[in-house]
């Protein structure tokens, strides 16, 4: 039995609930319990606060975590990075007032800075010899300017709404941040062979994430070009019909390049173009 740790609400619990539902593990989730075993798969769920994963995983009080890597870099916990999951992406920054002028780093010497990240933020002032006052908030980070508790903030930034709300802007990166698979480092064989089969199928329903399939038909002198723009997962499927000189195409397209490449299919010849959802992509 491998024993994940997840967030225990938020976005990240939002989207790791669905990797196990599109996965087809079953996990029940109840506001009462914090650890849920799947009847269909051998993983338990532990839910926890965020910030608690990293340790939880150090210690071996759960086998693997999925965290934000905001997190797992400011814990600074030994557990190790087992995969990059690509979803739940966001960045931590420096954020100031918006009358402010700014003219680089010199900025933040001698300034209070309000953060719920002590230590990203500590080791980033080292680094660039900035001396700064940090204030440490756990939540509510960014009305420590408005209110006068702090010159400026360090916080997570996503849409960047929250600091147009609360009159700021962000004007330096410091981390670029996304959902982390993290691991114990001593996971037995067994464990390790679950976490694998695990993976597998999130990565499978992951690949799949804005992909279409398609299937037209095409004049057999335009199928090179036609392959050109849909190169597939390997190559495309050419089929050849019962119209002479026609053949029908399968193949993968992404969704953000969609209309662009209908258009070019279409100029062309292409005809009977069909556009199919696709639920997995194992390769």
């Amino acid at each position: 039995m491998l024993r994940i740790a997840v967030q225990a609400k938020g976005r990240l619990h939002e989207e790791t609930m669905k990797m196990f539902e599109e996965s087809s593990i079953k996990i029940e989730t109840s506001k009462r319990l914090l650890l849920m075993q799947s009847p269909n798969f051998p993983v338990e769920v532990l839910f926890l606060r965020d910030d608690d994963i990293p340790q939880a995983v150090a210690t071996g009080i759960a086998d693997v975590g999925v965290v934000g890597e905001n997190e797992y870099v400011e814990r600074n916990e030994d557990a190790e990075i087992v995969q990059r999951l690509n979803f739940s992406k966001c960045r931590l920054s420096l954020a100031i007032p918006k009358a402010e002028e700014y003219n680089g780093l010199s900025w933040f010497n001698g300034k209070k800075i309000a953060t719920s990240y002590p230590r990203i933020l500590q080791d980033f002032l080292d680094k660039n010899k900035i001396k700064a006052d940090i204030h440490v908030i756990t939540g509510s980070v960014e009305i420590a300017p408005g209110i006068g508790l702090a010159d400026c903030i360090f916080d997570i930034v996503s849409s960047g709404s929250t600091l147009v709300s609360n009159n700021l802007k962000e004007v330096e990166v410091v981390l670029k941040s996304e959902a982390l698979m993290i691991g114990n480092k001593n996971l037995s064989q067994e464990k390790k062979d679950i976490l694998k089969e695990l993976l597998f199928r999130f990565n499978s329903y992951k690949r799949a994430e804005n992909k279409k399939y398609i299937i037209l038909n095409i004049p057999n002198d335009k199928i090179q070009a036609a392959c050109e723009l849909l190169p597939g997962m390997k190559a495309p499927s050419i089929i050849p019909l019962a119209t002479e000189g026609w053949s029908a195409m399968h193949s993968v397209i992404e969704e953000k390049t969609f209309w662009e490449i209908i258009s070019r299919l279409k100029a062309l010849g292409a005809e009977g173009i069909l556009i199919i959802p696709i639920e997995k992509m194992i390769l």
